[in-house]
């Protein structure tokens, strides 16, 4: 059997926002964390590493026509009063990937803001958010 060393890369990424393919973005990070402490007892060594709370966090970076219709689609309340699941898939299956889809449920968003400096071409307008959990390869 032969071996694929082929990377996925940016042209096969997919990003389903509240069931709405996403097509003008630029970026997106998402990250698990734990909450993890060191426990000490008698001595200087630690008897033992204990586990909190997990975490859920990430940006989404849009061109501003995307960010324009997703507020438009919020309605009055705006952009941060939606909650929304985000279903991210890597790979394509014509060049003979494994596809590898990961669910961010119960995603807010945490700032919307906007910038535009003299010279830019175009505006890319940042979303950072939090969530409920994420789901790995679905």
């Amino acid at each position: 059997m032969p071996f694929n060393s082929r990377q996925y890369e940016w042209a096969d990424l997919r990003l389903s926002l509240g069931g709405r393919e996403i097509t003008a973005i630029r970026a997106v990070k998402y990250t698990e964390k734990v909450e993890r402490e060191v426990v000490y007892g008698k001595g200087n060594k630690p008897l033992s590493i204990q586990s909190g709370n997990y975490s859920y966090e990430g940006e989404i970076t849009l061109l501003q026509s995307e960010y324009e219709s997703l507020q438009k689609s919020a309605g009055p309340k705006g952009l941060l009063s939606l909650q929304l699941d985000v279903v991210v898939s890597y790979g394509n299956p014509a060049n003979g990937d494994a596809m590898t889809t990961d669910r961010i449920e119960g995603l807010m968003f945490t700032e919307a803001g906007k910038e535009l400096k003299q010279g830019d071409k175009f505006m890319e307008i940042t979303l950072p958010f939090i969530a409920l959990n994420i789901v790995r390869n679905i």
